[in-house]
This record gives C-alpha cells, structure tokens and sequence, in this order.
C-alpha cells in the first residue's frame, strides 16, 4: 500500500437536478435535490483511497455540522484525517451545483475555510507530505500554499501531481510549475496556463509542449469526449475516452485524478494510468454526486472485464 498525500479543499455539494440549466434570471421549477460530500480534494482523496493506498488529507473546514460530517464520511474510507483542521472564524466551503438532462452542470462554489489552509497547517503535515510517494494538489486553496507545499514535496523527492482547477485566474509561476511531476489541466486551464486557445487537437499539441517548455515534467490534457492527451518530453500520445450514458459528470475529472495518482503512487506508467484513471472517470459519470460516484478498485477491474 502505497501513501499518497492530498492537499484541497472540502465542501458540501448541494446538488439540484433540473431539466435545463437556467439563465439569468430564470426561475426553474421542479428537479431533486441531493445533498453530497464534496470539493475537489475531498473528492480526489475519496477516489485515490477507493483504489486501495493510503491517503492523508490536508485540508480546513469550518467548525460547524458540515466540517464533522465531512471527517465522519472520510474516515468511512480509510482516508487520515488527524491534518483536517477546523477554522474557528470561518464556515466550512460549500457548493451550490445544478445538473441539466444531459448531465452538463453548473457550479458556484463558496470556498468558507478553504481558503485560509495556509504555511503552518502545511508545516504541521510536512512528515506525511517529504515521505508521500505522491503529493496531489489543486487550485480551490490559496495558491501560495499550493506553492509552498509543492516546493516542499519536490525538495523531498516526492513526486507532485496539480490538478490546476478551477482555471487560475492569475499565471501560474513558473516555481511551481517546474516543481511537477505532472500538470493536468483540461482544454479551459490549459488555454489559461499557456495563452493558446485549446479547440482540436492540433491546438492540445501546442499547449501541451508549451506547459512542458515552462518546467512540467509530463503533461496530461484532459478532452472530455476526445479522451486525454498525454506527454512527457518524449511521447505525444491520445487515450480515448470511453463511451457511456452519463447521468453527471460534476466529480469526473475529480475522480480521474485521484485514481490517477494512486497508480502512480504504484509505480505504473503514465499510460497504465491514464487508462485506468479514464474507466474510473466513465463509471463515475454514470452515478450522481461527486464522491458517492468514485468507483473502488474491484469496479474498475469488473468494468475492464466486462469490455
């Protein structure tokens, strides 16, 4: 078993499944109403430990109903959450998320504590983060911890994945990206990250030598329906998405890239995970809300099965 380290955020997804998404100023009736554990870290910690390895999560919540119900539903996966700390001023992050017919959503999330996880609280997990076989990240924390944690794990010798969502609004600095083992932004992120607009594939190719150039290690551009584009200085390579009748697709790539990082953990190849992190996103899509979808190990080996 494997340790991996995840640092991010957690919220409470309130989740309404509607006909079609409204515009502005559009009341839109009808629909049911879920109410989930959430947040991209929380979500990709679910995932990475539904594969099988041993997760710590770092992250902040509120000291209120949502932030115990978030440790109680981590714990129930096995997940470490002695560096989930609680924030006396601020309320746990939520997310107010709308899902079409489609399963197309929309989401506003109001980040509370997550966004005061700062240098002490990573300084306090620093034994669990210099000896991860894989450090995940994302950009719902303040992006200075995110830099901060990323140096320290890179200093260490420890492999760090960024899932760089949602979209940074500012540049990343060129510090933190060439303290990555593996960047995974979508076509939106990467053309944020590189200033090239990401529309075929031909543009993915640019942006993905483009990000590789500014100091990433391996690069892997997610392309909804087109699949993932993989490189790593040496190999340009495509993983074709998988085909299934998605009922939500809020947490997918959340799911991806906590399975992602738990075969990497493993010590497979980029592309063995890729693969498997693309069956776990194609199960998860077919279930609602975000960690309640995650697939455990054996799902993804009976979906591999049946194929």
């Amino acid at each position: 078993m494997k340790n991996i380290v995840v640092i991010g955020s957690s919220n409470t997804d309130m989740v309404v499944k509607t006909s079609h998404l409204p515009v502005g100023g559009e009341t839109v009736l009808g629909g049911d109403f879920f109410m989930n554990a959430g947040g991209k870290g929380a979500n990709q910690a679910v995932a990475a430990a539904r594969y099988g390895n041993r997760v710590v999560f770092v992250a902040k919540t509120g000291n209120d109903l949502f932030g115990e119900q978030v440790r109680e539903s981590m714990q129930k996966d096995g997940i470490v959450t002695d560096y989930v700390y609680i924030d006396q001023e601020h309320p746990s992050g939520v997310a107010l998320i709308t899902v079409n017919q489609e399963a197309e959503n929309c989401i506003v999330v109001a980040g509370g504590a997550n966004m005061y996880l700062n240098r002490e609280d990573i300084d306090n997990a620093r034994s669990e983060i210099t000896n991860a076989n894989v450090v995940l990240m994302q950009l719902e924390t303040p992006i200075p911890t995110v830099e901060y944690a990323a140096h320290m794990a890179a200093e260490a010798g420890v492999r760090v994945i960024l899932n760089p969502a949602p979209a940074p609004v500012e540049p990343l600095s060129h510090e933190l990206i060439r303290d990555l083992y593996l960047i995974t932004p979508n076509r939106s992120e990467a053309s944020r990250i590189t200033g090239i607009e990401v529309k075929d594939m031909a543009s993915a190719q640019r942006a993905a030598l483009a990000i590789y150039d500014m100091g990433a290690r391996n690069v892997i551009i997610t392309l909804g329906s087109e699949g993932s584009l993989v490189y790593d200085g040496k190999m340009m390579m495509r993983v074709e998405a998988i085909k299934v009748d998605a009922v939500d697709t809020t947490a997918a790539g959340d799911t991806y890239n906590g399975v992602l990082a738990s075969v990497i953990a493993e010590g497979k190849s980029l592309i063995d995970a890729v693969h498997e992190a693309t069956i776990a996103g194609a199960i998860s899509v077919t279930r609602m809300g975000a960690q309640p979808a995650a697939p455990t190990r054996e799902e993804i080996r009976n979906f591999k099965k049946s194929k």
